[in-house]
């Protein structure tokens, strides 16, 4: 989610900063009133951005029933932008209790969706006097909307992968393994350990900790991994430690250091078979 601008990167952290930069890009490039994002549920509509130049029309964080929204009104339209230059002659905008606030003003809007197809909310702009929109706005509420799309998939793959990135593999009542995989960086480990201990609180003796599967590991984040050590013993929660190679031990070596004291194996498969389980594979036979 990055965006470049004179030499530099900026990142976004998520959709509502995306959405934040959008409306000041689209307010830089037109003189209409107001500009807003809207979010619904199919039933109500909130506003999550808005931008006001001279009146403030719409107040972010407020909610009105969609059916009465001019934000339903584009939804109905479908993915094209829906374009109207006088509220007071347009038909399906004066079935809307809110039109009479707008009298001759001008409406444009446009969906944006879930890569899947469902509708996340609306990207509009709204002004209680006639606007004249031209062609390069309504380009750009559709390169917007299009953006904003592909934002909300990346924010949602983060989410998944987040999710995959600290799963806690059940081997028994009270027994649970953390296999900790790839590259760990700073932000991963914080939201491994926000995981890991909403997970294991009140559910387990013994949380196996295998870092075999490092290809990676940040010095920075020797500090946040201790932590979680010291969280899950204060739980209750006997830690177990397997799969420390030579490499991290080299690499970061404050960190294995750090470890001593703690109840530690070279692999999990030994783990495993010192709490008393046998790992045996199943032959079948064909006849």
């Amino acid at each position: 989610m990055a965006q470049s601008t004179a030499g530099s990167s900026r990142q976004f952290e998520n959709f509502n900063e995306a959405a934040d930069q959008v409306l000041k890009m689209l307010s830089g490039r037109m003189n209409i009133n107001t500009l807003f994002i809207a979010k619904n549920d199919g039933e109500t509509n909130t506003i999550k951005k808005a931008f006001n130049r001279d009146e403030e029309l719409v107040k972010e964080g407020s909610e009105s029933p969609l059916n009465q929204t001019f934000c339903n009104l584009s939804i109905q339209h479908g993915q094209d932008v829906l374009r109207i230059d006088d509220i007071s002659k347009d038909e399906n905008a004066q079935t809307l209790e809110i039109a009479s606030n707008f009298d001759k003003g001008s409406f444009m809007g446009i969906p944006i969706y879930y890569e899947n197809g469902k509708v996340y909310g609306t990207i509009c702009g709204l002004d209680k006097h006639p606007y004249d929109f031209t062609p390069e706005d309504q380009e750009m509420f559709e390169m917007m909307s299009s953006l904003l799309t592909y934002i909300l998939e990346l924010e949602t793959a983060k989410k998944e992968i987040q999710k995959l990135s600290s799963p806690l593999v059940p081997l028994t009542d009270g027994i649970s393994i953390l296999p900790i995989i790839g590259h760990i960086t700073l932000t991963r480990a914080k939201q491994m350990i926000e995981d890991t201990v909403n997970k294991a609180g009140g559910e387990l003796d013994f949380l196996i900790i295998d870092f075999s599967g490092i290809t990676e590991i940040d010095p920075q984040i020797e500090q946040p991994l201790l932590d979680l050590v010291k969280i899950l013993k204060i739980m209750g929660v006997t830690p177990v430690i397997t799969g420390i190679t030579p490499s991290i031990a080299l690499n970061v070596p404050h960190f294995a250091h750090s470890l001593k004291g703690e109840r530690m194996e070279a692999t999990l498969k030994i783990a495993i078979e010192q709490m008393g389980f046998v790992l045996t594979k199943k032959i079948e036979s064909c006849s």
